[in-house]
């Protein structure tokens, strides 16, 4: 395969992802509160900047450097793309229980559920779960250390959206998402519907 498909090939996946996302955005109940605009702005800008350093751009020394030797780039390639499809795949399952209830940025909408079925089932993030298993994809097929920054920075962006996604929640629901959290860990996927 030609050096250009490569990243073409990575790319792939996410922009069917993105385009599956807009789609299925149609439709999202309305909002009755969100968070403030300088917490989007502040985890906003670790996502962005640790995708670009993900993607490559833009050069620099030190972190261009592969941090894996030259034999085990292929192999790594080949299993950061299948992360990168199963994180991908595991946040549309996702989003598909979370139905009308989805939105982009942490807010509560109009009549919200809690919903615990399906990956919700298993973590109370499953989304952020299926996000930093691809970035973690993303990371791995890179092969270079601006991957291994750039999904830091990605990682700091969810805790800190997932910290205020935890607070509106709890103020909602109350005592019911008081348990949910003591039966159902925040990322790490349980299948059991339990936390050990």
């Amino acid at each position: 395969m030609p050096h250009w498909m490569y990243g073409t090939l990575l790319g792939l996946p996410w922009i069917l992802w993105i385009i599956y996302w807009a789609v299925s955005a149609q439709g999202a109940k309305v909002t009755v509160r969100r968070e403030d605009v300088v917490s989007r702005v502040i985890y906003g800008l670790l996502f962005v900047v640790g995708a670009v350093l993900c993607l490559r751009l833009p050069p620099g020394p030190g972190i261009a450097e592969f941090y894996l030797p030259r034999e085990f780039l292929l192999p790594a390639y080949w299993a950061g793309f299948a992360l990168i499809v199963v994180g991908l795949s595991f946040t549309v399952w996702a989003r598909r229980h979370l139905g009308a209830n989805w939105s982009g940025t942490v807010t509560v909408k109009e009549n919200h559920e809690l919903i615990r079925s399906g990956p919700y089932g298993w973590t109370r993030h499953p989304i952020y779960t299926g996000l930093l298993v691809a970035m973690i994809g993303v990371a791995l097929a890179q092969g270079q250390w601006r991957g291994i920054l750039g999904f830091a920075l990605f990682l700091g962006g969810l805790l800190m959206k997932m910290r205020i996604e935890e607070r509106f929640m709890t103020e909602t629901f109350g005592d019911a998402y008081t348990r949910y959290k003591a039966e159902v860990p925040a990322l790490i996927p349980m299948p059991s519907g339990k936390a050990s």
